[in-house]
């Protein structure tokens, strides 16, 4: 296996690209190759296998799709009210739309999952996993709502992220004078998350 860290990073991320714009289908070493700008037989030097890279695209999504600490740095100096989860949620879509197509790619790598019982089961302990810190998160960080406030947001920024990604038509004006993304995510908070006068005692 080649050992060049920084080859290695611009496959993954050639990957990515493929994924996204040709789904798991059209992800094949010499698509990659062709991607990444490099000679035909680069990625085999690199991969054991189409799965061996597919692991390594989950774990690079994760790096990618990422909160800036900085931004995040910033955010948790607010106050732990409803508005910083909105704040959270307008920086998560903003990340998604930001790197679309790598937030296409982990569709891609979902319904790939449902093929492939090896991947499923990586990558759903990789989803579970962020879905858990998330709920960790909320709960250490003293955010209003517990974890089914947490699961049921996911459930409904995912489904946001999903339609605006994918079919943003099928959003447009759903709810009259509220803006597609911005104004649903403001939605979606003010419906899942307890204000702090709203919580149980």
């Amino acid at each position: 296996m080649a050992g060049n860290p920084e080859r290695r990073a611009a496959l993954v991320d050639a990957g990515v690209e493929v994924l996204a714009r040709e789904g798991a289908r059209g992800l094949t070493f010499r698509a990659v190759d062709a991607a990444a700008g490099v000679p035909v037989g680069t990625a085999s030097n690199y991969f054991t296998g189409r799965d061996d890279l597919l692991r390594q695209i989950d774990a690079r999504l994760h790096v990618r799709l990422a909160p800036d600490p900085e931004v995040l740095g910033r955010l948790m100096a607010q106050p732990r009210d409803r508005s910083l989860v909105t704040a959270f949620m307008h920086d998560l879509m903003a990340r998604a739309t930001g790197d679309r197509t790598g937030y296409l790619a982990l569709l891609e790598m979902r319904l790939e999952a449902t093929r492939r019982p090896e991947l499923r089961a990586s990558f759903t302990t990789s989803v579970r996993g962020d879905l858990q810190h998330g709920m960790d998160f909320h709960r250490d960080t003293g955010l209003p709502g517990g974890d089914e406030t947490v699961v049921v947001l996911y459930l409904a920024m995912l489904g946001l992220i999903l339609e605006h990604l994918t079919l943003p038509g099928v959003l447009d004006g759903v709810l009259p004078g509220v803006g597609v993304p911005e104004g649903l995510v403001e939605r979606i908070v003010a419906t899942v998350v307890p204000d702090r006068g709203e919580e149980p005692s």
